[in-house]
């Protein structure tokens, strides 16, 4: 089930036995567990009925045995299991013997995975607990992986794709009382994302400074979020592609942030490039220009002048390009030298 699935059904009381939350954006599996909890414990005397065990910490038969106590003065005790991926050792799954013969693979599973402990529970769980167990990826074989799909008791938390992000920044935005335009919307699912977790950081920050029910504006994402417009991105790298370096110079100086890393000002300037990569290999599929721009997720208006630019570049610039925002990337990670420094150097490459 979906993450939405799971917290609807909570909100409604209709709460299962046994869930596996499963996947990489923390931002939903967190929202998932809170919304089940507070289901949960809804009517009870909070602390009294409620465990919470982290794999590696705490061994699998303390979980067993909270899940199977008898709740206290409510109807229901809340029973937390997390960072199951600590119990699942390398080579450890259900269908794969790690490299050793077949009796000595599986005994190791047979005879002790706390996995397995925990899929066999789940064959019988307790009607007045409900077990959440949680974790970033397990082996698509363990059995308590394949039960939680064939009954029914596993959520998907996996990153949202950047197609799909501004289409999530919209709906936090509405869920807080704001409209924010699409075009908006790309640019902060650009510059906060991809994780959810600073997205909604960033929509925290914005209700409060426009304040209650006013929409979400560029303005007030330039300067709550980052200081960088989106047109200011497309006259950098309008100034690269006419090897402009004194323009992109001064661009950047105009634009750039210490304070953030340089990240998200390489992010949008990768953003870019990698549309107008989409749009030449639209463009030489066949499309015409503005079926190649909305492909690649140009606006209209750029459309003619972004194609008239990909005719001027010289050939292997845009893989060229690529390459280098690769390294900036990588410098801003791990380099010493000042984000400034680093986009510096890479604005000159990209120039010559």
């Amino acid at each position: 089930m979906t993450p939405e699935q799971a917290i609807q059904e909570a909100t409604k009381g209709n709460l299962r036995p046994v869930y596996l939350v499963l996947g990489e954006e923390r931002y939903l599996a967190d929202k998932v567990v809170h919304a089940i909890k507070e289901a949960t414990m809804k009517g009870g005397i909070a602390g009294f009925n409620e465990d919470k065990f982290t794999a590696g910490e705490s061994n699998v038969d303390a979980v067993l045995s909270a899940s199977k106590m008898v709740p206290m003065m409510a109807k229901r005790r809340f029973v937390l299991a997390r960072g199951l991926e600590r119990w699942e050792k390398k080579g450890d799954s259900d269908d794969d013997d790690g490299g050793k013969g077949p009796a000595e693979g599986k005994r190791g599973v047979k005879d002790g995975s706390p996995l397995d402990a925990l899929a066999e529970y789940a064959k019988a769980p307790a009607s007045s607990t409900v077990l959440v167990l949680s974790a970033t990826k397990l082996h698509a074989q363990r059995k308590i992986v394949t039960a939680a799909k064939k009954e029914d008791f596993l959520v998907n938390c996996e990153p949202v794709s950047r197609k799909a992000l501004p289409t999530v920044v919209r709906q936090m935005a509405k869920e807080r009382g704001h409209d924010i335009a699409p075009d908006v919307a790309d640019h902060l699912a650009e510059i906060a994302g991809p994780e959810l977790g600073y997205v909604a950081d960033a929509i925290e920050r914005l209700s409060l400074f426009v304040g209650e029910g006013k929409p979400f504006t560029e303005d007030a994402v330039v300067t709550m979020v980052m200081k960088v417009r989106p047109g200011s991105v497309w006259d950098l790298v309008d100034a690269l592609t006419r090897r402009r370096l004194d323009k992109a110079l001064a661009v950047l100086a105009e634009v750039v942030d210490s304070k953030d890393g340089g990240l998200p000002l390489l992010g949008l300037v990768a953003s870019n490039v990698r549309k107008m990569v989409k749009m030449d290999s639209a463009l030489r599929a066949g499309a015409n220009v503005n079926e190649a721009a909305a492909r690649a997720g140009i606006p209209p208006f750029k459309a003619q002048e972004t194609a008239q630019t990909l005719k001027s570049l010289p050939r292997g610039t845009l893989p060229a390009w690529v390459r280098l925002l690769a390294e900036a990337d990588r410098a801003l990670k791990g380099s010493k030298r000042s984000p400034q420094a680093v986009l510096e150097t890479m604005l000159i490459s990209m120039c010559r």
